[in-house]
């Protein structure tokens, strides 16, 4: 954190976190930023913003045997019931309901498909800690994110008008099914939404090995801030208190005091493809202006890392390599909760 920065607030046990100004992009303080860990249902976060803009929210879906049983956090979808796009948006972010998130994945084209869109989105917002392995936060072996990549994930849901009213909606209604199930109404279950009034938009997870996670965005006099957390327990201070005291240690602060990073604009870090020389060709060709690669943290909390600047070549190398590190193998499950 800045040195001229007041003490950080106690009893935040999460192993990482961060906090950040979410319109100029500037860290304020974190504790291991890259840290990969288990995200629970904040990777819901990418669900949304990667199969929102797939889907037509007035098109309807019928609950199937397998959403109905699915493991985990369930809304209560009913095998047979019919919902809406809409409905199951509102299902999957206010209650986490890994049903809702099972619907939209076969509605969307499947497993692979939906994977495939996560990751795109995922390495256009410059998240490339995170790395999916379905669409509910389950534990998956491989599956992983950090607080760097949450925030970015919360920042850019919380910029769109559309995905910003449904996670702060309160409450919703969802319908009956004939012979079945009367309908029933949901209500926001994020507890940060309940109990902090500057918050405008957050997500929760739990899971046995991501323990308790969170990212949120709250504003305050102008200002608009973004928390994540992950690994944090609930004593002696509830998860989403420990936001909250991040919160108002974040907005107590000068405007002006020096950042400790940056959460990197979305599409910043994509690489530009170098133009192939072909075969019987001797004519050298420049590869385009050296590109600036994702700002590193150290310390703990962070404290701030210079960006470093590389080759065309050397990054697309180093970018390769982690994608391909990310996607080999399919992921497989550790913990089921």
């Amino acid at each position: 954190m800045p040195d001229t920065a007041p003490p950080l607030p106690p009893d935040v046990n999460a192993h990482g976190w961060l906090v950040a100004d979410a319109i100029t992009g500037d860290v304020l303080a974190a504790r291991d930023p890259h840290g990969r860990y288990y995200p629970a249902s904040t990777l819901k976060l990418l669900t949304l913003l990667a199969l929102y803009p797939r889907l037509d929210p007035a098109a309807v879906v019928t609950a199937t045997v397998e959403d109905e049983h699915m493991e985990g956090s369930r809304v209560g979808l009913v095998d047979g019931g019919v919902y809406d796009i809409a409905t199951l948006w509102l299902c999957l972010m206010l209650q986490s309901g890994n049903d809702a998130a099972n619907a939209l994945t076969r509605t969307a084209g499947g497993l692979e498909a939906t994977l495939d869109a996560m990751y795109q989105v995922a390495d256009y917002l410059g998240a490339y800690d995170t790395s999916p392995g379905g669409p509910s936060g389950l534990d998956v072996q491989g599956q992983r994110s950090s607080p760097y990549d949450l925030a970015l994930l919360m920042t850019a849901a919380a910029d769109d008008p559309a995905l910003l009213t449904i996670m702060s909606t309160p409450q919703a209604q969802i319908p009956p099914v004939a012979g079945r199930d009367p309908g029933f109404q949901i209500q926001n279950e994020n507890r940060l939404l309940a109990n902090y009034p500057d918050a405008v938009a957050a997500k929760s997870g739990f899971t046995d090995a991501a323990r308790h996670t969170l990212a949120a965005v709250a504003e305050r006099g102008g200002r608009r801030l973004v928390v994540s957390l992950m690994l944090a327990e609930q004593v002696p201070v509830p998860t989403w208190e420990q936001a909250a005291r991040l919160l108002d240690w974040g907005f107590a602060l000068p405007p002006d005091i020096p950042p400790v990073g940056e959460l990197v604009a979305p599409g910043a870090l994509r690489v530009p493809v170098e133009p192939e020389v072909p075969q019987d060709s001797s004519t050298a060709v420049e590869p385009p202006a050296a590109v600036n690669a994702a700002p590193e943290f150290a310390g703990t909390p962070a404290l701030v890392v210079p960006l470093v600047a590389l080759t065309t070549g050397a990054l697309a190398t180093a970018v390769g390599m982690l994608l391909w590190f990310r996607r080999t193998g399919k992921p497989r499950r550790r913990v089921r909760h």
